[in-house]
Order: C-alpha cells, then structure tokens, then sequence
C-alpha cells in the first residue's frame, strides 16, 4: 500500500455498458464499512440500462478514519487519497470520451461526504451530484471559499432530520453552499427516518437521471 495514497490500486468495480458507450457513468462511493459490490447492489434500483456504473473500494472499507466533522488534518492522508481517487476516475472517464457533464456523482454516507466535497473542490457542470445522508466535511467554522461554478448541475440531499451521523446543520450548509456555486439544488429531509435510503430518494435520482430534476427544497 502507498502510505499518501492508500485507497491507491483498490478495487474498482463496474456494471453496465462500457463508458464510451454510455450515455452517462456513475461514480458510486460507498459508506464506512460498506463496499463497492453493496453501492452496485444500490445501482441496481436504477431502471436506466444505458449508464456506466463505477464502485471505487476503499482500503479497509473506509474513507478516512475520524468522523467527518473531525479536523481535516486529522483524516490524513486517507482522505486527501480517497479525493485523488474519484479525480482519478473522473479522468479515467474523460480519456474514455466522457466529459464531467456525463457524469454522476453518488455517494452514501461517509461516500456522500466524500461526493459533496470532491465535486465543492472541482466544481463544474456535472451530470448531477447525489448525496445520501451527508454534507461536507470539516469542523463547524470550516472556511466554504471553493472556487468554480456548478453551471446548473443538479444535486440532490437527501437526509433524516434525526440522523445520528450527519447533524441537519451541516446539510442546510451544504445545500447553501452549492447553491451559491450556481447548483440546482433539491434538499429533501425527512423526519425521523433514521441513517438510510428511502424510496423518494431513489425516485429523486431515477428523474435525475432521465433529466426531469428541478431545484427544490423539501423539509
């Protein structure tokens, strides 16, 4: 294992067509003990067969190690590796004739962490972003000075108002966040549903990915 890029020569699962033959590619990031193979079982929900799916595996089946409102410095190097990762298959997607606009940023937990923060550092037009029950990640007071535009991408954040990982603050940050950047956001919390994925969200990403999503915000 390379000791600054951990999650560097991990698995990488794929379903689906070829990316060059795709309409669009998914890039799937899973939770904290969770794994590629389960973000693909998520990926089977989806009705489209023309998208490309793409499952990284993390190292240790974790991102980084600390909860993501933990000090940035404090998830080092996993974190800043787990970064370079998705950039890494984003690029691999573009010498596949895949240009961001064509792709799809999904993540659960600790993967939507991960998705929001990614797509916040290299923010453009984007196919769509999704985030399951997360936000971005640092400490409250963290500096929000990305730099870019998200063009309109649309993103969706769904989470719990109860959720014992994510507080709502840090979703309602996020979402604002993205929205200063020029995303189309639909921010969707559900009461008392607890750390999961229900069928509205799943529903929500279907039309995201079909291309009828709308900004909006449910609370």
């Amino acid at each position: 294992m390379d000791a600054l890029h951990p999650h560097g020569g991990q698995a990488v699962l794929r379903r689906g067509p070829p990316p060059r033959q795709a309409r669009l590619v998914m890039i799937l990031a899973h939770g904290r003990g969770s794994s590629a193979e389960d973000m693909l079982g998520l990926a089977h929900q989806f009705s489209a067969d023309d998208i490309s799916y793409v499952a990284p595996q993390a190292a240790g089946q974790t991102w980084y190690p600390y909860p993501f409102l933990a000090p940035l410095q404090h998830n080092e190097p996993y974190l800043g590796s787990a970064l370079r990762l998705l950039g890494e298959l984003v690029q691999q997607a573009g010498a596949d004739g895949v240009n961001p606009d064509r792709i799809v940023l999904l993540g659960f937990s600790q993967g939507a962490c991960l998705s929001l923060e990614f797509a916040a550092r290299h923010a453009r037009r984007y196919a769509g972003i999704v985030a399951l029950s997360g936000g971005l990640i640092g400490p409250p007071g963290t500096p929000r000075d990305y730099a870019g535009s998200f063009e309109g991408t649309p993103v969706l954040l769904g989470c719990s108002d109860i959720d014992p990982h994510i507080p709502l603050e840090r979703v309602h940050e996020s979402a604002d966040v993205f929205r200063r950047m020029g995303a189309a956001v639909d921010e969707r919390i559900y009461p008392r549903m607890g750390h999961t994925v229900n069928g509205d969200e799943i529903g929500a990403v279907e039309a995201m990915l079909s291309g009828g999503t709308s900004g909006g915000v449910r609370r």
